[in-house]
């Protein structure tokens, strides 16, 4: 069975502040219900309080970063051979990177309650550009995953 595209890819616009595909994808992801403009409001707060706890890369290089930091390069994918299912370790391709880093990041500052969205997300922001945080443990746990199946490798056709 063939997979279609999503047309998203394609008429996705730049984000009007940053001029970012990547930052309009993002405000998409965090969006809830069709309300575009509370995402932009969160997302636009989150760079502001980024830009005012590290003043010397520009919010924007530090979204970007922390994106890049935490795409995954393996993850395992469930294989049903001869009645038993083996978590077998796959690359992981380049859109879904983005998709998983994106849905990760947003996914840990949902998970933190008691301070409003945009100082959640800006810190889980800056953590995942330092390299640390909730979005970034995701990472490696799926990583290390990887690892301890790769005995399972071979069946990956």
């Amino acid at each position: 069975m063939a997979r279609k595209r999503t047309a998203s890819a394609t008429t996705l616009k730049p984000d009007p502040r940053f001029n970012s595909k990547l930052a309009s994808k993002f405000i998409n992801c965090l969006m809830w219900q069709g309300k575009k403009s509370t995402a932009q409001r969160i997302f636009y707060h989150a760079m502001e309080q980024i830009s005012k706890r590290m003043p010397e890369p520009p919010p924007i290089d530090v979204f970007t970063q922390a994106v890049e930091h935490v795409k995954p390069t393996v993850e395992v994918r469930s294989k049903r051979v001869g009645g038993a299912t083996y978590q077998v370790p796959m690359q992981v391709n380049k859109t879904r990177q983005q998709s998983l880093a994106i849905r990760w990041i947003i996914l840990a500052a949902r998970g933190k309650k008691g301070r409003p969205m945009f100082i959640r997300l800006a810190e889980e922001l800056m953590a995942a550009y330092r390299r640390e945080g909730e979005a970034m443990t995701k990472r490696e746990n799926t990583i290390k995953m990887a690892e301890s199946n790769k005995a399972f490798a071979h069946f990956a056709w």
